[in-house]
């Protein structure tokens, strides 16, 4: 038996390599109020293909039905341009009314030259804290566009959250707008 646990502690005390698997998962959240009723607000926000109308950096909307690979069924998919020239495919999985909450996941590939792979966002509108007030919260998650832990600049972790935190600050400014002056 002694001799069972000076192995045992001699087993503990070699040094062990970790390996990690892959790049880290990243979030980025937005939450901001818009002074409006829910009901207003959603109907903007879950038209899919309206998104140029008061997204204030879009500036061309594509959108199409096409069979989607992973749950082979016809979705609503848009191709998305932004001022800077950067593009993004994405594709609607699912809409709420009832929750107000929308889901949809951009597609990696040649369409999509932002700086992140597989990238989904969850978009959902709440009530707010008194009567006319809106709460949206756009949640993304995804990672960097090489997907990798040793991305080159341009393609790693600092240059994917810039790209969801300017997407999305534009975004609140341009729903907010948009919904605020009808």
């Amino acid at each position: 038996m002694k001799k069972f646990l000076a192995m045992l502690a001699l087993v503990c005390l070699i040094p062990v390599n970790a390996q990690a698997h892959g790049p880290s998962g990243q979030k980025v959240v937005k939450e901001f109020e818009v002074k409006a009723e829910q009901a207003k607000v959603w109907a903007l926000l879950k038209d899919f293909g309206a998104i140029g109308k008061w997204h204030p950096d879009v500036t061309n909307v594509k959108l199409d039905d096409r069979k989607d690979a992973e749950s082979d069924k016809t979705l609503p998919h848009r191709l998305v341009t932004l001022k800077n020239g950067t593009t993004f495919l994405e594709k609607l999985r699912e809409v709420n009314d009832a929750d107000m909450k929308m889901d949809y996941k951009m597609i990696d590939g040649k369409d999509s030259t932002i700086a992140v792979s597989n990238y989904r966002t969850v978009a959902q509108v709440k009530a707010g804290k008194a009567a006319g007030l809106s709460i949206v919260t756009l949640t993304a998650r995804f990672y960097n566009k090489a997907n990798t832990m040793e991305a080159p600049s341009g393609e790693d972790n600092p240059a994917a959250n810039k790209a969801i935190n300017e997407l999305y600050d534009a975004a609140a400014v341009g729903l907010k707008k948009a919904v605020e002056m009808q």
